[in-house]
C-alpha cells in the first residue's frame, strides 16, 4: 500500500495519534497546506496550486519543494489537484490533514464529500484535523479501535438503509435514516465500535481525543 498525506489549508493540531498515521508516509502540500509541514516536520516531495496563500517566513526547506503552479482561475481546488497528484504517483491510501475547519467552509464539505467518492473507488481515506477525524463508510461491515468515550456522529451523503450501530451508547439495529436526519449525531463509544451499511452514502466523523469543556 502507498500511502501518501495531502496537506490541506483547514485546521490542524499535532498529536501522537497524527504523527502516527503520517509516519512513513509520502507527503505532498496543496498551497497554504505547506504550513502545517512545519509543525509536523515533514517536507513534501510537492507542493501544488495556485499559490495565493502562502504562509510568510518560510524556513527554505519547504521554500525549495518543487511546485506545481496552476492559475487561480481553475475548476478544481487545490486540494483536489494536489489529491490528483498523489493518485498519479500510485497513491492507494490517503490521510487528508487539514480537512476540517478553516475559512472556507466550502472546501471542508468538499474534503468530506470528496472522501467518500474516493473510497467508493477504491482509496483508503482518513481525514483530520488532529482532534477530529473521518472515515468513509461503505456499504458492509467495519470496526473500529476507538475508546470508550470517545464521541462520534454517521454523517449521511444520502438515504442510509440497513444502518447497524454496535458497541455505542445508543446502539441502532438495521435502520433507515433519512437524509438530513440528526438521528446519528453525537453518539458515544462503549466497546468496540461496529457499524454495518446495507445501502447509502455516509461518513463516520469521531473525536479520538476528549473535548475540551465549554
Amino acid at each position: 500500500m502507498s500511502t501518501f498525506t495531502i496537506l490541506l489549508g483547514g485546521d490542524l493540531i499535532r498529536t501522537p495519534l497524527l504523527d502516527r498515521q503520517v509516519e512513513g508516509s509520502r507527503v505532498i502540500a496543496a498551497d497554504a497546506g505547506i504550513g502545517h509541514a512545519r509543525m509536523l516536520g515533514l517536507i513534501p516531495e510537492l507542493w501544488v496550486g495556485d499559490f495565493d496563500s502562502v504562509p510568510a517566513d518560510l524556513p527554505d526547506d519547504l521554500a525549495s519543494v518543487p511546485r506545481k503552479v496552476f492559475p487561480a482561475e481553475k475548476d478544481m481546488t487545490d486540494g483536489e489537484l494536489a489529491i490528483a497528484a498523489a493518485l498519479e504517483r500510485g497513491a492507494t491510501s490517503l490521510v487528508l490533514a487539514g480537512a476540517f475547519g478553516g475559512k472556507r467552509a466550502d472546501h471542508a464539505f468538499l474534503h468530506l464529500a470528496l472522501g467518500v467518492r474516493l473510497a467508493e473507488e477504491g482509496t483508503k481515506v482518513l481525514l483530520t484535523s488532529g482532534a477530529q477525524e473521518g472515515v468513509p463508510l461503505l456499504p458492509g461491515k467495519a470496526g473500529f479501535d476507538y475508546a470508550g468515550g470517545t464521541l462520534f456522529s454517521i454523517l449521511g451523503f444520502s438515504d442510509l438503509s440497513g444502518l447497524t450501530v454496535t458497541g455505542a451508547k445508543w446502539p441502532l439495529n438495521h435502520v433507515e435514516v433519512a437524509f438530513g436526519s440528526s438521528l446519528t449525531i453525537s453518539n458515544e463509544v462503549k466497546g468496540r465500535l461496529e457499524i454495518a451499511l446495507g445501502h447509502g452514502r455516509a461518513l463516520l466523523l469521531a473525536h479520538p481525543y476528549p473535548l475540551p469543556e465549554s
